[in-house]
């Protein structure tokens, strides 16, 4: 059910009321909107006789919005936000199926990207736009149909498909063991540690789980991505403990060393996630349906 007309104000007032917070003077909005000034107040005046509520501060000629409006037009323009995004799919691809797609983006590069050529293959009717997101975010303001998430299958309102469970196998560059003797867990610790930041717990689960339990403070430098904690390691700065399916390569090349002879699984996965309100969703449903002929037991990664 739609809401009353009174709860709706016209978009022309309501892009008047969220450019005033951004630009903070009525003639940088005015200029934005290609309107007059008084326009812009007969706009602002008819939002507050509509919702009976003092949105403005009138100080001589400058306008200032009160903390309430301030309030209101953040919620507004995650709104117009969603309506543009929107409207720019419906324009881009009105005849065929349009997925967007939050992706996490050492996955997405690694492990999504050399399968998605299968996909398009299957499916030359849908068309995936993609944006890079690290942490979990909120549904219903951003404007994604499905996310790839790590984690647990725990985000509220949403299903999901299990694609990938985590496996962790520590490594370093050559250069830095060359004089040392790695038998044992407890020699990691007499190396430089390299930590991410959404994993900050993994080295101290990674020892535990290997029967290191009385653990000395793990220093170490921390990164933000995991792209940049594996140049780190291949730059000899440190040992990183990172999935296997993004150091395979370079294990097999050589350029890295693991000190560890298999890679030991994590309680956190990857998933692909949707808005239970998505779940029919026709590019999803294909995209949902084609991602589980890819998820565990998987085939090898496309070379």
């Amino acid at each position: 059910m739609i809401a009353p007309r009174r709860f709706l104000p016209s978009i022309s007032s309501l892009r008047a009321l969220e450019a005033l917070d951004r630009l903070g003077s009525a003639s940088a909005v005015a200029e934005e909107l290609s309107l007059t000034q008084s326009a812009i107040s007969r706009q602002l005046q008819a939002l507050e006789r509509q919702l009976g509520i003092d949105l403005i501060v009138r100080d001589k000629k400058r306008l200032t919005l009160t903390t309430e409006a301030k309030e209101y037009a953040s919620e507004v323009r995650q709104a117009l936000n969603q309506i543009a995004q929107s409207t720019l799919r419906l324009q881009t691809s009105p005849l065929v199926g349009t997925l967007s797609l939050a992706i996490l983006p050492a996955f997405g590069m690694r492990w999504l990207m050399p399968r998605l050529p299968n996909f398009s293959r299957l499916h030359p009717e849908v068309t995936i736009n993609m944006a890079t997101r690290l942490e979990q975010f909120n549904f219903a303001g951003e404007p994604f149909d499905a996310a790839i998430h790590y984690g647990h299958a725990d985000w509220p309102g949403t299903q999901s498909l299990l694609l990938k469970n985590e496996r962790l196998i520590p490594v370093c560059a050559a250069s830095l063991i060359e004089k040392k003797q790695i038998t044992a867990p407890s020699d990691i610790l007499d190396l430089p540690l390299l930590h991410i930041q959404t994993r900050p717990l993994a080295w101290a689960h990674w020892f535990e789980s290997q029967g290191e339990l009385k653990l000395p403070p793990l220093s170490g430098t921390m990164y933000d991505q995991f792209a940049t904690i594996i140049q780190a390691a291949l730059h000899g700065l440190g040992v990183a403990l990172l999935p296997d399916y993004l150091v395979e390569q370079d294990l097999a090349s050589g350029r890295l060393r693991a000190l560890h002879p298999f890679p030991v699984e994590t309680s956190g996965a990857y998933y692909l996630v949707w808005p239970e309100t998505k779940s029919r969703h026709a590019a999803l449903h294909k995209f949902r349906d084609w991602l589980a002929t890819q998820s565990q037991p998987e085939d090898p990664l496309p070379r």
